[in-house]
């Protein structure tokens, strides 16, 4: 599975905020025209990931990945077949 990452540099000083826009933008994975966000804000990453985690297809894997002076902070989903 390849992923289709969409990476942003902004970085917002509130958890508040963070939030607001992770749920906004969770929107295109949930659509699938992404699967993967990179993002230097850890705020945005947990927020995305539990907006993620809520569902049951997606499998949400996140890392670390230090560059240069920075940490950068990636959350992408697989998706699985569900049995029934």
């Amino acid at each position: 599975m390849s992923i289709r990452w969409k990476e942003e540099t902004i970085v917002f000083e509130t958890f508040r905020e963070a939030d607001v826009w992770a749920d906004a933008f969770a929107n295109e994975i949930y659509g699938r025209t992404i699967n993967g966000y990179c993002t230097p804000d850890h705020k945005i990453a947990c927020a995305l990931t539990f907006y993620l985690a809520h569902v049951p297809e997606f499998r949400v894997q996140t890392a670390e990945i230090p560059f240069e002076d920075l940490t950068y902070y990636q959350v992408w989903v697989e998706i699985v077949e569900l049995q029934a």
